[in-house]
């Protein structure tokens, strides 16, 4: 009985009821700790991964995604809203180019996180910048903060909607096209930090 019971299949859980976590893959193998893809098919873990200082690595990339949407001055504290926005985002960015919609956030959060970035060292009294390699984790981190920048920015007293701003700054991202905000942003960083060396 209990061998039935292991080899029974389990039964598949989607992101929103739509989306196969299992078909996204991880390009960059940096990332692919900190990406974390298990599933859940409402990206909310109710604050059960905030007790430690590193366990934010264990949360759905999905859900950081929504925590960082609402971490702007319109949407505070409302992860309602926010699951609402990502989930008619994700349907725009399906439209749009066929894709998995999960795929296309790992890739835009791949392409968008810089790798090396300036810190200020002190020589005398004399502030000196010197270029240090960024740690995947914060990849992560400033990431999902230049995309959510740039959808602040993109749907900010315009007519567009923010679900639409999102999915536009996902593919362009994910393109690793420069008209992206946060794309625009990591080369920007990389570009002071080569000056740096």
């Amino acid at each position: 009985m209990v061998e039935a019971e292991a080899g029974a299949e389990q039964p598949q859980q989607l992101l929103f009821n739509r989306w196969d976590m299992s078909e996204v893959e991880i390009q960059d193998p940096s990332l692919a700790r900190y990406v974390n893809l298990h599933t859940m098919i409402v990206p909310h873990s109710c604050g059960k991964l905030v007790g430690q200082q590193f366990n934010k690595s264990n949360m759905l990339i999905v859900e950081r995604l929504i925590n960082k949407m609402m971490q702007t001055e319109n949407n505070t504290g409302k992860k309602e809203l926010a699951i609402r926005i990502v989930r008619d985002a994700f349907e725009i960015v399906n439209k749009k180019t066929k894709k998995n919609p999960v795929q296309v956030l790992v890739d835009a959060v791949a392409n968008t996180g810089p790798r090396e970035e300036t810190v200020r060292l002190k020589y005398g009294g004399i502030n000196v910048p010197k270029s240090v390699d960024t740690a995947p984790q914060r990849r992560v981190d400033t990431a999902l903060r230049f995309i959510t920048a740039g959808v602040l920015q993109a749907s900010h007293k315009k007519k567009r909607s923010v679900s639409e701003a999102l999915a536009d700054e996902l593919i362009a991202a994910a393109n690793g096209d420069t008209r992206s905000y946060a794309v625009s942003k990591k080369e920007e960083r990389e570009r002071i930090a080569k000056a740096a060396r």
